[in-house]
């Protein structure tokens, strides 16, 4: 099939490759001339595993390309996805929607025979029958559909995400889109992957509603580990008792420094939004939110509680920035408000990333950057992880407590055990460890 990808950011570009990697023609537009220019190059302007090596191969096989121009590929198309940002709109928390209904009033002009025009990107109820209604009001002559078709994919797991899914949600009005969704996704149907037809509104809110339960989930357990350092439980047993329990599971239920990245955020916001403006308030969702936000800077406070009370003039190492690993996503990561909180108190931060540190630069660029783990450690009064990068899995605790001011670890993703790190010498803080 020919299809359109309409933003070239993370879900597109992924997504298009993966289309691309089906066996479908694929055009991936973005008004962005300098990464057009880039992705013709063969450079990739996200870090994502496996990327770079798939969109070789198929601009390589003539069935991926990349260009400014909508009109021309929207013209041949067969279906359209539109992956657009979403960013949560300033002033009152809703999604910002105008770069999707100007995606579609594009599509609209340039439209030639029938066309599914499919909303990719994350939107809130009702955005498809917006969509609709431009078009048909740019267009009267244009012959559409719009169909509803989220993503469903893990920054630093999104190829594997998109190739073996869960399932896969298509929501459409009009019946005359069923036979080209089908087509587009007959790889996944043929390896089983479900597919779940419903209304268009109702696959709107299922990715929201997704969202929402598991940035609930984590916000759960974080509390839980609070308790349990008050309580003198272990919140890694506690997680692991519940996780074992078929009707809860154990994924998101690692107790850490609060979730970020470019959808819980704002997801759950929005979501929460839609539902007061629909006078269907929900309660958890306001409360995840608002958890999640005073948690960050919590996190600052264990730091400076580990330090005795006081950090000013301290050195402060900090291992990740990005708030997952195995990407380069530094949108509301937990380190943002973290080193902000310390840097507050007087502290002076040395942060070392893999991926993630010229991002970061843009965000913190009043602190240092180091390029080790060792490093960034090097004269500190503590070592915090922020981020559990494969890269802080298996530390010299030797060579690190060798290289700090004082011998201090502070670990928020409970990387290691407390044994471990006190057998070498190292004063060790973790979430929900105990007392």
């Amino acid at each position: 099939m020919r299809i359109v990808m309409i933003g070239s950011g993370y879900v597109g570009l992924v997504s298009g490759a993966c289309f691309a990697d089906f066996g479908h023609d694929v055009v991936c537009v973005d008004k962005d001339e300098a990464k057009i220019a880039k992705l013709r190059e063969g450079g990739i302007p996200i870090y994502e595993p496996g990327l770079e090596q798939l969109v070789a191969t198929n601009v390589a096989a003539g069935r991926l390309s990349f260009t400014t121009d909508l009109a021309g590929p929207v013209a041949d198309a067969d279906v359209v996805f539109i992956g657009v940002g979403t960013p949560t709109r300033r002033g009152d928390g809703h999604a910002d929607l105008s770069y999707v209904y100007g995606a579609a009033r594009e599509i609209a002009a340039a439209i030639k025979g029938f066309t599914v025009v499919v909303t990719k990107s994350t939107v809130p109820v009702g955005t498809g029958d917006e969509v609709a209604r431009i078009i048909r009001e740019t267009n009267p002559d244009a012959d559409f559909a719009v169909a509803s078709n989220p993503e469903f994919l893990r920054e630093g797991a999104a190829i594997e995400d998109f190739k073996r899914p869960d399932r896969i949600v298509v929501g459409i009005e009009d019946e005359r889109a069923r036979a080209p969704m089908e087509a587009v996704y007959r790889p996944l149907y043929l390896n089983r992957s479900p597919i779940l037809f419903t209304g268009r509104r109702t696959s709107e809110l299922i990715k929201y509603a997704a969202n929402g339960f598991l940035a609930m989930k984590i916000t759960f357990i974080n509390e839980i580990a609070d308790l349990c350092e008050k309580v003198g439980a272990d919140v890694q047993d506690v997680s692991r008792g519940i996780g074992l329990d078929n009707r809860i599971g154990p994924k998101f239920l690692h107790a850490g420094p609060g979730y970020g990245g470019s959808c819980f955020p704002k997801d759950t916001l929005a979501l929460a939004k839609t539902a007061e403006d629909n006078e269907a308030p929900l309660r958890l969702i306001e409360t995840t939110v608002a958890v999640n936000d005073t948690r960050k800077r919590a996190m600052a406070r264990k730091v400076i509680a580990a330090l005795d009370g006081e950090v000013r003039g301290k050195r402060i190492g900090i291992l990740g920035l990005t708030f997952k690993p195995n990407t380069d996503d530094m949108r509301e990561a937990p380190s943002i408000a973290i080193i902000q909180a310390l840097t507050d108190a007087g502290a002076e931060v040395c942060a070392y990333d893999p991926e993630g540190m010229e991002l970061a630069k843009g965000v913190l660029p009043e602190i240092e950057y180091a390029d080790s783990a060792y490093a960034a450690a090097k004269d500190a009064s503590a070592a915090v992880i922020v981020t559990e990068w494969d890269a802080f899995r298996a530390l010299d605790f030797e060579r690190l407590k060798n290289t700090m001011a004082q011998a201090v670890l502070v670990d928020l993703r409970n990387v290691y055990k407390p044994h471990e790190a006190e057998a070498a010498g190292m004063r060790y803080f973790g979430i929900g460890r105990g007392a």
